[in-house]
């Protein structure tokens, strides 16, 4: 009774505080009635002047309305209902200011699709799904990422939203985080590179992107209750040179701080975090939201640099509410400082279009053609991982072909929590579970199945559920080759295992000895262990696929399409080989605090950890087949205007048309296990059989640098530094040596490097 009793009391606040601002609201808009001239409405003027124009015709209220927000869906377990401002199953709800023409900020979960909450078991959007955030950056094609964002952007803009949560930015520290799924890489140029693409794309349609999770929010254990301790260099090289390079590249309008702590202090009110490296270091000119439930204080929060608080009914109690207005009040917060959060919101909203471009819920979407750039982005996002004596492709003369497993019969498989996509069509295998939040089991009615038969009619094919092993043997027996699915759902809330789950090692391992002509489809959130790989012919890792998969991987299969996906992140022989053999927290109460300590890997993560540690990982870091070969050389380096250019030439040997994912490494000469070698940069390139082209890449100088011990300076030191090509991590073929000047610069400034992509122009429908 005293819980309840409790949660009656913040659901009552929070209704007052809304009450107010509606009646205040009336008020305004009655007093305004006459004409009112609107110079911030000028959008030949910049955002900061807008900003600021708009700010000073504001009343104290209507700037604490800009920084309060409601979830925008009922919550579960409570009487709790969103103000009527907000529309059906958004993530959050900011009322606007009717009378100074400012919108509503529409909150929608993304970073995949528009990811709107169920209000029912029958009521939610539905939306096309990108494949998973590691497929997209498996591409390693920033323009592809770029025209995903831009179709997600278009639908929520099309829905009724201006602000879309995604992409996330942490670093894949662990491979059995659950929520790798929806970021990018191990590497923080990847990372950088792919996630600033996707924000432009996004941009692109007029919807504020939020990049998250800031910062290391890099597993799912005890999620709200670790403590991240890493030295600041460390940091600074690492997961925060990531979000650097995203913002420096896609300019987010706005930011998501995370559950956890870093050094002590939770991210939310964390002023190393936010003042220090967003705003000094970055020169970070959006706003920050809270994560939902990661505010824990109102005035420490608000002086660190925390500027909306989202969702508060998640909050233990709505800080940015009455709190935040007692606080002006008494003086324990200046009001300095409301201005300077209501500013950064207001310049976010003018510098991406969310004013003068109003949101049109119920316009109306082209399915086949989002449905189209999702399965584009699948297509070059799958990566063929083994392929003995040629299996694949498939030749169409086949006869008799099984498939088996991974109710492939009916969908593929998508990620859960809150970048669930609810797909056109429904979910094509309901009832899987879980029933509670981060549920269901979402599989898009994108069945291989009958993708695989639309390439070969002549063909007979047999499908067995895998659940019954004998039956799945004998169409094994049955068949000239035999195509496995195996799945590995992942969610938000909880960490993922490397072994794949309900008997499915055991199932391949009888499949294969059945059929030695047998072939794994992976669709799962990350890397998993494959005690039975020496025993399969071909592995095809196809992530989650998006609305677009099951045709991508048909395409695949059968050679309409060249597999060119190259490993993201790195998957581990044997779970002995991460930094951690158990995840930190596991077996902790829920709400236990501990810690996790990165000093011994630090900035050393992933593929890099494994060089400093000479470990063999089951597939490095940059790895991929093809149906083709290249052949790479002519390394050479030099220094163009005191930027370190490399030039390399590639060539398709083969006999089919692909497409090449050339990668730089570097490492000074005299670094030792301290500094292993990393990525530089890269180029995918599209050849037809006998073409060659020699192509440059642009070395940013952070990557070839260190952070002082004061956290004030990049330093290179003088010497020689070698560069390496090659199409993977560990397959390096050429290297070079070039010997560069010692070079320093300060953190404040951000230094531009955009690879060339062309901008998007907005979609209409």
């Amino acid at each position: 009774m005293r819980e309840e009793s409790l949660g009656d009391r913040r659901l009552s606040a929070l209704r007052s505080i809304a009450l107010a601002g509606l009646i205040a609201g009336i008020g305004w808009a009655t007093a305004a009635a006459g004409p009112s001239p609107r110079p911030w409405a000028d959008n030949q003027l910049s955002p900061d002047r807008r900003a600021q124009l708009a700010l000073r015709a504001m009343t104290p209220a209507e700037k604490r309305r800009l920084v309060f927000g409601y979830y925008g869906a009922p919550k579960p377990g409570t009487s709790y209902r969103p103000p009527s401002g907000a529309r059906m199953g958004e993530a959050g709800y900011v009322p606007g200011i009717p009378r100074l023409g400012i919108p509503p900020q529409w909150i929608s979960d993304g970073g995949l699709g528009v990811a709107t909450q169920r209000v029912s078991t029958d009521a939610y959007r539905e939306r096309t799904a990108l494949p998973s955030g590691l497929a997209t950056a498996a591409t390693w094609n920033p323009s592809l990422a770029e025209r995903g964002g831009a179709m997600i952007g278009a639908e929520a803009h099309a829905s009724g939203f201006n602000v879309l949560l995604g992409p996330g930015a942490d670093l894949i520290r662990d491979s059995r985080g659950g929520r790798s799924f929806e970021y990018a890489s191990e590497d923080p140029l990847l990372t950088g590179v792919i996630a600033g693409a996707e924000i432009r794309g996004i941009q692109s349609q007029h919807v504020i992107a939020v990049l998250k999770h800031f910062a290391f929010n890099d597993q799912e254990t005890g999620r709200t209750a670790y403590d991240v301790r890493i030295p600041h260099a460390a940091a600074r090289e690492s997961d925060l040179l990531g979000f650097e390079i995203a913002m420096e590249q896609g300019h987010p309008g706005a930011l998501m701080c995370a559950y956890n702590r870093v050094q002590g202090h939770y991210a939310c009110e964390n002023r190393w975090l936010l003042r220090q490296v967003l705003d000094r270091d970055f020169g970070y000119r959006g706003y920050v939201m809270s994560d939902w439930g990661a505010v824990h204080s109102t005035v420490r929060a608000a002086l660190a640099g925390l500027d909306q608080e989202s969702a508060a009914i998640y909050d233990r109690e709505p800080y940015y509410g009455a709190a935040l207005r007692k606080a002006l009040h008494d003086g324990r917060l200046p009001g300095a400082v409301l201005d300077t959060m209501a500013e950064r919101i207001l310049r976010s909203m003018f510098a991406t279009g969310v004013v003068d471009h109003p949101v049109a819920a119920g316009a109306r979407l082209d399915f086949d053609a989002d449905r189209a750039v999702a399965e584009t982005d699948e297509q070059q996002g799958i990566v063929l991982l083994k392929n003995t004596a040629s299996v694949l492709p498939f030749p169409r003369t086949l006869q008799r072909i099984a498939v088996i497993g991974g109710h492939a019969d009916r969908g593929v498989l998508s990620g859960g929590g809150s970048s669930t996509v609810f797909p056109v069509g429904d979910n094509a295998v309901p009832g899987l579970g879980p029933s509670g939040w981060f549920g269901p089991q979402v599989y898009l009615p994108s069945a291989p199945l009958g993708a695989l038969m639309g390439q070969t009619p002549q063909a007979r094919f047999r499908y067995a559920s895998g659940r019954n092993l004998g039956h799945a043997v004998a169409i094994a027996h049955w068949a000239n080759r035999v195509i496995v699915f195996a799945t590995q759902w992942a969610t938000e809330s909880e960490d993922a295992s490397l072994t794949l789950r309900h008997g499915q090692d055991r199932l391949i391992a009888a499949v294969a000895a059945a059929n030695p002509k047998t072939v794994i489809v992976l669709e799962t959130g990350g890397p998993v262990l494959m005690p039975w790989l020496d025993r399969v012919a071909g592995v095809l890792e196809a992530w989650y696929p998006g609305s677009g998969g099951a045709t991508a991987i048909a395409g695949v299969v059968f050679g309409s399409v060249d597999p060119s996906g190259h490993l993201p992140v790195t998957f581990p022989a044997s779970v002995a080989d991460l930094p951690f053999r158990t995840l930190p927290g596991a077996g902790l109460p829920p709400n236990q605090a501990f810690v996790i300590d990165y000093a011994h890997e630090g900035a050393a993560v992933g593929y890099r950890w494994y060089r400093r540690r000479r470990l063999e990982p089951l597939f490095p870091f940059g790895y991929g087949l093809s149906y083709t070969h290249f052949d790479y050389g002519g390394l050479s380096a030099q220094l163009v205007h005191g930027a370190l250019v490399v030039q390399f030439t590639v060539r398709n040997t083969g006999l089919r048309p692909g497409a090449a994912v050339a990668q730089v490494y570097v490492e000074p000469e005299e670094g030792g296990s301290d500094t292993p070698r990393r990525l530089a940069g890269w180029r995918k390139l599209a050849l037809r059989p006998g073409e060659s082209r020699t192509v440059s890449v642009r070395v940013d100088p952070r990557l070839l640098a260190r952070i002082d011990r004061r956290g004030r300076r990049w330093v290179r030191a003088a010497g020689a530094y070698r560069l390496w090509l090659g199409d993977s991590s560990a397959h390096l073929v050429q290297s070079v040596s070039v010997d560069l000047p010692a070079w320093q610069h300060s953190v404040r400034w951000p230094i531009a490097y955009r690879t060339p992509v062309p901008s998007l122009a907005r979609r209409t429908h």
